[in-house]
């Protein structure tokens, strides 16, 4: 590596910090599918890894390849803006499809009564809801909530892989050209670095946040009820505003 790659190098690294820090798709959408479905914090940092780095990779092996490959800048950068796309629409898609199943499973949490079934034969009648304050075990019911996060963890990844990093092609372009691939793996190692570091800091940051936030208010335990009723709801909505918000910049 020489001197003139240092600024570089810094440079990845700082546009990889701001690029995250100013762009909430990085980031909202594992803070609140993690709370709406009840991960744990390790749970929600790792997959938030998995899918920065799979983020940063994507970009860097097009990049790399697209260089080897003798392409033109602006082939590539129409590559990223065709991911780019993909990625809005995938995540405006899937928010909306998200707050509709939030809609129908907070229609179906209306609080009622029904006689009810032990598996020891014991029969009782209640008024409760579906979720939270029932604690009944349903089999079936817990195996389609651990299907439903697998599903949750694979889509987040996806719409992560699918997604460019504009930012990182043309700073990879500058020592690839030349032939200096050393100083083009730390240009894209300190770009991932930053970006993953700032994601995994903001996630952790919004859940314990988010988490605080809803302590407090949890005094008023009808706003409590009606949040956790409808909270996937929100949390859709919040995910197709993230969508349309990169198709506008787009």
């Amino acid at each position: 590596m020489d001197s003139a790659s240092s600024p570089l190098i810094l440079g990845a690294a700082s546009l990889g910090l701001v690029h995250t820090l100013i762009g909430p798709d990085h980031y909202l959408p594992f803070i609140l599918v993690s709370r709406a479905r009840g991960w744990g914090m390790a749970r929600t940092l790792r997959l938030t890894v998995v899918c920065g780095a799979g983020h940063v990779g994507a970009s860097a092996l097009l990049g790399l390849f697209g260089v080897a490959a003798g392409l033109a800048i602006g082939r590539i950068d129409a590559v990223e803006t065709l991911r780019g796309g993909v990625a809005a629409w995938l995540l405006f898609g899937s928010g909306l499809a998200y707050a509709a199943w939030g809609l129908r499973q907070a229609l179906r949490d209306r609080p009622h009564e029904h006689w009810h079934e032990h598996a020891d034969g014991q029969v009782h009648r209640h008024r409760h809801v579906h979720r939270g304050e029932h604690a009944h075990p349903h089999t079936a019911g817990a195996g389609a909530a651990a299907q439903s996060g697998r599903w949750g963890s694979w889509a987040l990844f996806t719409l992560f892989v699918v997604g460019p990093c504009e930012l990182l092609v043309p700073l990879l372009m500058v020592p690839a050209a030349r032939g200096a691939w050393l100083d083009a793996g730390l240009t894209a190692l300190a770009f991932a670095l930053a970006t993953v570091g700032t994601m995994v800091s903001a996630v952790a940051a919004g859940r314990l946040g988010l988490n605080r936030l809803l302590r407090a208010g949890s005094g008023g335990r009808r706003s409590s009820r009606l949040l956790e009723r409808y909270g996937h709801v929100l949390t859709g909505l919040v995910l197709a505003a993230c969508g349309a918000a990169m198709w506008a910049g787009a």
